[in-house]
């Protein structure tokens, strides 16, 4: 059978083609669609009607991508924006009558799960406890789990673009504005320092992403272009990292955009991204750091042949 997943987020569309049957999947084609959904209504709970619209017209360009492929049956997931959203039913129930296409507008624990079993089978995990971190546009996703379980899961409002319409930084970024993200950070994510006090983790694992900019700029500057290609997992070395996170703080838009490696449709929200992995690491003394290019799509992959 041939499957199509959508992962309708906050800053772009996500498809995943593949073939799939009971006991494995094999996937045929990726695409990324900036759509750009909580544009200028993220932190106000609302779709504003430019991106509602310009999300729909999207929608009919995937579609397009799943007939050419003659996939069987289509998967479609909104997260965060549109779960939040006051009119996020509005926005679901027009995909329906525009395309027949079901979105099922699924919970910030469900889609911790599902980011969970798409890193699960990207990377290698141990019996040892890690924290995956899903840094999406309108919420992130904190895991803690190893080879056989999830321990705790939780979905934050921490999306980056979420807090970089919150703080709208300015380029570079200002200590000022530094501190103020960090601060508000520290408060948000009282939850997780209780968590893990309670658990010890062995490392951070980065899912998708942010994070695939991160180890496409650094592999670009440090290694080789094609290093990440055919891989699914990518092992950071954190003074490569740190040096990157410093760059992107001392940039501005123009200068990121000519930085080898920077994918364009990241270029707003790196550095807020940057910003947020440096706390983690730095706040809980994390000393390894891992990349899954695999997320949500993935999981829902993996779920369905776990059946």
């Amino acid at each position: 059978m041939r499957i199509a997943v959508i992962d309708m987020g906050t800053n772009t569309f996500n498809l995943v083609i593949a073939d799939h049957n009971q006991s494995h999947y094999t996937i045929l084609h990726h695409d990324k669609f900036v759509v750009k959904l909580g544009e200028g209504g993220i932190n106000l709970n609302i779709i504003r009607p430019e991106p509602f619209w310009r999300a729909v017209d999207y929608i009919e360009k995937v579609l397009e991508v799943v007939k050419a492929f003659e996939v069987t049956q289509t998967f479609a997931f909104a997260t965060s924006a549109i779960r939040e959203a006051s009119n996020g039913k509005l926005f679901v129930d027009t995909i329906d009558k525009l395309f027949g296409l079901k979105v099922e507008v699924i919970s910030g624990d469900r889609e911790a799960a599902l980011i969970y079993s798409g890193v699960k089978s990207a990377v290698t995990l141990s019996n040892k406890k890690s924290l995956i971190m899903d840094i999406g546009g309108g919420s992130t996703e904190f895991i803690i789990g190893n080879n056989d379980e999830i321990f705790w899961k939780s979905s934050y409002k921490l999306g980056a673009a979420r807090l970089l319409e919150m703080f709208n930084p300015p380029e570079p970024m200002s200590m000022e504005c530094l501190t103020a993200i960090e601060t508000y950070l520290n408060k948000e994510l009282s939850s997780l320092d209780e968590v893990l006090k309670e658990y010890e983790i062995e490392e951070l694992i980065g899912s998708s992403g942010s994070f695939d900019t991160f180890a496409e700029m650094i592999c670009h500057r440090h290694y080789f272009p094609e290093m990440l290609v055919g891989k699914t997992t990518f092992d950071f070395n954190l003074t490569y990292l740190a040096s990157l996170h410093h760059r992107l703080l001392n940039s501005t838009r123009t200068q990121r955009l000519e930085m080898p490696g920077m994918i364009a449709m990241r270029v707003d929200m790196i550095v807020i991204a940057s910003v947020f992995v440096q706390y983690i690491l730095n706040k809980y003394g994390i000393s390894k750091v891992r990349l899954s290019t695999y997320s949500l799509k993935e999981g829902v992959l993996y779920q369905m042949i776990r059946k």
